[in-house]
């Protein structure tokens, strides 16, 4: 059987429920980690491993269209080494356990390492997820999968705590700003079963019932983490390296992390695609990007909620975000390099708008579809400029929703401000929109959980609260007022030699995941365009 979180951390701190390491001799478990985020084909991957066991067996499978076992090793020798009670920040410090020379051969993906323990008959196993790209030396895809990394290790509570909740703190109540990369990923991030719930409802819940949060409902009755729908290969990545593969369209993969160890990676390539949840970026990670599309490059964004600053530390092994108590306790506040402190893009202090990449900011929409945020709206895009030509060939028209029956818009998004003119939405002259910017459609957001009923609200007004200050000095009636509403935005414009689409939401590879014509359709022009030979 497999060992749930609930078997080895009984109690719950504040509503926690997290993996951890328990060194508890009587307690069977295997943990494991990598030590890199990502590898290529032709590298020796490392594996650290902490089990009761005395030895395991291990399988390293490509999650593509199907799953593909490319490697299997029997009765390697296990041991069990301690944890410290800070690994969400320091690391585990295990040391490696085996070591695997990469085949030049092997495709560009996603691959799970499933690691099985077994003892007087209980059989217990945990997967690992690792992105693996193409040889240095081999004729690389015009198009790569760039894995939300910051994210995955933002939302990862293994050990305790990350970037919302956990054990940190002097009285061991908070989240910690310093999260490492050197432990497990929480349960859910790797592997999921087809049935997990994502963030948003299949359908709207009726009027007058109490908001819900079945991810998080369904992640507590069965020993998955708390934060599985909102980040993680499983959840995200997944779906467009599945779709891709069934296009029939070639892809190299890596992650963020990589673009910081290697800002000129994304030249390689026509086409850079980033999906899912891209809420934590560097600036360097950003840097790299920019730089991509002002010489030539295209990048498609299926992704939301462009949010936060991070920086690296201990050789990208550290990921540091302060996020809403950045202004009283990030050292870099008051500093000479004072923007890079680690807020929101759009914070006073670190002055540069995610518009300025990506064509919308994060501030500009966040929730839509989840809890009483937004909770019964359309579920997709409505269509302003139906004649672009991302819309070619897919059947839409003005006023005609994107997406609505695979509910992609949420459950964080992005957006602009803007005016409607002539029944079309123009970014006003404040929006930090680059020029020539087109708003191909879109649909409403809001930072204020609606209070409609007696229930719990998991949002509530927090989120507002932080922008009002942030943004505007103080929190006020108006204040909150001109935080409160937001938006969802899919954009076009050029910037450079290069190009950018964007179709701000989190939810977009649902569409994919469920054979959307629609979605699909608007999600093979773009490529179709951006992959084109020069």
């Amino acid at each position: 059987m497999a060992t749930s979180s609930e078997d080895l951390h009984p109690a719950h701190i504040f509503d926690l429920y997290y993996d951890r390491a328990v060194d508890d001799p009587d307690l069977l478990q295997i943990w494991a980690y990598t030590g890199a985020l990502s590898y290529r084909a032709g590298e020796i991957l490392e594996l650290h491993v902490s089990t009761i066991g005395d030895s395991f067996d291990l399988e390293v499978a490509r999650d593509g269209l199907g799953l593909e076992p490319v490697h299997r090793e029997s009765a390697i020798a296990g041991s069990w080494h301690a944890t410290p009670d800070d690994s969400y920040a320091r690391g585990c410090g295990w040391p490696v356990t085996w070591r695997f020379s990469i085949p030049d051969d092997w495709q560009p993906g996603g691959y799970r390492i499933t690691l099985t323990v077994r003892r007087d008959g209980e059989t217990v196993t945990y997967d690992h997820l690792v992105p693996i790209g193409a040889a240095d030396d081999r004729e690389t895809a015009p198009l790569v999968l760039v894995c939300a990394t910051g994210t995955w290790v933002a939302y990862n509570d293994w050990g305790g705590a990350n970037a919302y909740e956990g054990i940190a703190g002097p009285d061991g109540d908070r989240f910690s700003p310093v999260l490492s990369t050197q432990r497990p990923w929480g349960r859910g991030f790797a592997r999921l079963p087809d049935d997990a719930p994502r963030t948003l409802p299949a359908s709207p819940y009726p009027a007058g019932t109490n908001a819900r949060y079945p991810n998080m409902d369904w992640a507590h009755a069965n020993g998955y983490a708390k934060k599985y729908a909102s980040a993680g290969w499983a959840s995200y990545e997944r779906h467009m390296a599945r779709w891709l593969e069934k296009e029939e369209i070639g892809f190299d993969i890596t992650t963020l992390h990589d673009l910081q160890a290697d800002p000129d990676l994304l030249k390689r390539y026509r086409c850079a695609v980033f999906v899912g949840h891209d809420e934590y970026w560097t600036r360097e990670m950003r840097q790299a990007v920019d730089s991509y599309v002002e010489g030539g490059g295209h990048v498609a964004r299926f992704a939301g909620n462009f949010l936060w600053q991070t920086r690296l530390e201990d050789e990208g092994r550290t990921q540091v975000c302060y996020k809403y108590i950045a202004r009283a306790e990030d050292p870099f506040m008051g500093s000479p390099e004072e923007t890079r402190v680690t807020n929101c893009w759009e914070a006073p202090e670190v002055g540069w708008p995610g518009a300025q990449t990506f064509g919308v900011n994060g501030t500009k929409g966040v929730y839509a579809g989840y809890g009483h945020c937004a909770g019964r709206g359309a579920g997709g895009f409505t269509v302003y400029r139906p004649d672009h030509w991302a819309f070619d060939h897919a059947f839409l028209g003005y006023g005609d929703l994107l997406g609505q029956d695979s509910r992609i818009f949420g459950y964080e998004v992005d957006g602009l401000d803007h005016i409607v003119s002539d029944g079309l939405p123009i970014p006003t002259d404040t929006s930090g929109a680059p020029d020539g910017l087109s708003v191909l459609a879109l649909g409403p957001a809001t930072n204020i959980e609606a209070n409609l009923d007696d229930g719990f609200r998991y949002i509530s007004d927090l989120d507002a609260v932080f922008l009002a200050e942030t943004l505007h000095g103080e929190v006020t009636e108006q204040t909150l007022d001109k935080v409160a509403r937001g938006n969802g935005m899919i954009v076009s414009f050029s910037k450079g030699k290069g190009e950018v689409f964007t179709a701000a939401t989190c939810e977009w590879v649902n569409g994919l995941r469920l054979g959307d014509v629609q979605v699909e359709q608007v999600t093979r022009n773009v490529l179709n365009r951006f992959c084109a030979a020069p």
